[in-house]
């Protein structure tokens, strides 16, 4: 059958369902195979798309015998009989496979309408593989998403490729007050395959977030060149990260800020205004330990375990409020951040305990 307004279609379903024509193609292939079972009952044939020539052919396969099975292999074509043959083709002989392109206009309108429900649920099933395909290796990496509907419980996000998931409030920000149309960046925290749609759990209040505008915005992070070695947040309040430059030229928290602090200052309004501290990452425990208490002061970290990774920190009087942080934040990002735990104590006590000679 030649058919060039077919091969058109093609194209335009092609790019409208954003699959590729030979996707279409294939699925063609597969509602005539369907259609030929519904007149015939059986699904030995072949069909030949020929986009040169805007021809397609549909071609019935039979098995020329002198008597029909009792249990046909369902492995072998359809078996037909010898005198039945021979009305197609004069010269058929037992054993020989007899192949006859089948006219379309055979088919009924039971025919044709299964070969149309055959290509819609294919065409959505190749739809939703593709967009599992896509988002499952977008698994743990940040994207960017459109808001289209927002509830008392969450906002809809549209991903693109058809697929639109929610964002439950306890994954915004405090921060976060969106409208229909903002695009909003998100973390993929998981993607399953489900019977319809791809279900994607997505995420701003994952610390793995802060990881990934990270190394969008500072390209040292992206090539190696900074490590992050450790990484703590109050999602929408502040976030304490250590980092470690591999290349003595370079600064590692010079290089995070940014020059006037350019740096920080896309990350912090993608977080919708969270506070970010950066401090320098050590394998010297006090080195370290001092930095992440960082902006308060230390006098003196007096006690280092390291078999329990614990220690105990001396801290001016004026700082120890610093040290510690509203409601304990600044001690608890330390802790989290470094690996260390760590008790404060101010100098005062200190001296009170001979743990400090005046």
């Amino acid at each position: 059958m030649i058919n060039k307004s077919f091969f058109e279609n093609a194209v335009e379903v092609a790019a409208e369902k954003g699959i590729s024509v030979e996707d279409v193609y294939e699925i063609f292939k597969k509602s005539l195979v369907n259609s030929y079972k519904k007149v015939y009952g059986s699904t030995s044939c072949r069909v030949t798309i020929n986009p040169e020539k805007h021809e397609i052919l549909l071609i019935g396969i039979h098995k020329v015998v002198s008597e029909l099975s009792a249990e046909p292999d369902p492995e072998e074509p359809e078996e037909i009989l010898l005198e039945d043959a021979k009305k197609i083709k004069a010269s058929a002989k037992v054993g020989d496979i007899l192949e006859q392109q089948i006219n379309f206009k055979n088919f009924g309108r039971t025919a044709v309408q299964a070969s149309k429900s055959v290509c819609t649920q294919e065409i959505k099933s190749k739809q939703r593989q593709i967009a599992y395909d896509h988002f499952k290796e977008l698994e743990n990496e940040m994207v960017t998403g459109e808001v289209t509907n927002i509830t008392d419980r969450f906002v809809s996000i549209d991903l693109g490729f058809g697929v639109t998931t929610i964002l439950p409030n306890n994954e915004l920000l405090p921060n976060d007050h969106p409208k229909i149309g903002d695009n909003l960046r998100v973390y993929i925290k998981r993607v399953e395959q489900t019977s319809k749609d791809p279900r994607i759990t997505i995420s701003r209040a994952d610390r793995n977030l802060v990881t990934r505008l990270l190394e969008t915005n500072i390209p040292e992070i992206k090539e190696g060149i900074i490590e992050v070695k450790g990484l703590a947040r109050d999602p929408g309040d502040r976030c304490k990260i250590a980092v470690f430059s591999n290349d003595p030229n370079i600064d590692a928290i010079g290089s995070c800020v940014g020059e006037g602090g350019y740096r920080t200052k896309e990350i912090v309004n993608a977080l919708g205004g969270e506070k970010i501290d950066f401090y320098k990452w050590s394998e010297d425990p006090v080195e370290l330990i001092t930095n992440s208490l960082q902006p308060a002061n230390v006098t003196k970290v007096y006690s280092i375990d390291e078999e329990n990774k614990s220690s105990v920190v001396i801290v001016p009087d004026e700082h120890l409020s610093l040290a510690i942080g509203k409601s304990g934040q600044n001690v608890r990002l330390a802790v989290q951040s470094c690996g260390w735990k760590i008790d404060i104590m101010p100098v005062s006590e200190a001296y009170e305990r001979d743990l400090l000679i005046k």
